[in-house]
């Protein structure tokens, strides 16, 4: 009797014990945690819109807890906001003259990187209504032609081309970023305006797009740089390698934009 109530007590202390260790393995589950919940904001050029969108999804994926926010706009506006005093981690420009700017305001940390080339095309309505083949057919008086303005990258781009070829346009407006150009034409306000390639090739169907081989002179780099006092540095230098790595240079390339020089 002694053997039999001797077993049993030495059962119930092994039963014990495995509830204790399960009890144990459950609080030491329980306690893990989330990843932290960090907001990374980067101010782009509205031309990147597409691309950096992709980008967004992409980052966001790799690291857990982090969401991208973005301000897109005209590259002057954004530098003008980020010297003003607005806080973000990223600075991706339409050209270099606003990086310059930025950098030449105190905003900037290090030096910039170029990631990215773009360059001009024209944009009608769908099947080229005005049957327009060529940069100098925008000078005719009877079309309502639509520009960046000429603080705006898309817009010093276009002066440069008027001032390579001789020929001055008259445009009906000018626009603070190329995305108010390109929805000028496809809400037919417009009969054309001058968009980056990438603008219209994102914008397939809404618009035809006429190349002219002068903007080849007028190519525009794109730099990116981590801002001073960013937030979330060590975010913001993990997003620029992002962007200059290989997943950023496919998704630039997918919508049309071209390499930097080596």
């Amino acid at each position: 009797m002694k053997k039999v109530l001797a077993g049993l007590a030495g059962l119930a202390l092994v039963l014990t014990g495995c509830g204790s260790s399960n009890d144990n393995a459950g609080s030491s589950s329980g306690t893990s945690s989330a990843p932290e919940a960090r907001t990374l904001t980067v101010y782009a050029a509205a031309s990147l819109t597409e691309s950096f969108n992709v980008l967004k999804t992409e980052f966001e994926a790799a690291h857990p807890g982090v969401t991208v926010t973005y301000n897109f706009g005209g590259s002057s506006t954004l530098v003008q906001q980020l010297t003003n005093g607005a806080k973000a981690d990223v600075f991706a420009s339409a050209d270099e003259a606003n990086m310059t700017k930025a950098v030449q305001g105190g905003v900037v940390n290090g030096a910039p990187t170029i990631f990215a080339t773009n360059k001009l095309t024209i944009a009608t309505a769908p099947g080229n209504p005005k049957s327009i083949k060529t940069f100098g057919d925008l000078s005719n008086g009877s079309l309502k032609v639509v520009v960046c303005a000429s603080q705006v990258p898309c817009g010093s781009a276009t002066a440069k081309v008027e001032k390579n070829t001789g020929v001055t346009l008259k445009p009906v407006s000018e626009e603070q970023d190329v995305k108010q150009v390109l929805t000028k034409v496809e809400s037919g306000d417009a009969d054309a305006g001058l968009v980056y390639v990438t603008d219209a090739n994102t914008a397939q169907g809404k618009v035809a797009q006429v190349d002219f081989p002068e903007s080849a002179q007028a190519i525009n780099n794109y730099p990116i740089a981590v801002l001073k006092d960013a937030p979330q540095a060590d975010l913001a230098q993990q997003f620029e390698q992002f962007v200059l790595g290989a997943q950023g240079k496919a998704e630039l390339t997918k919508v049309g934009f071209g390499s930097p020089a080596q």
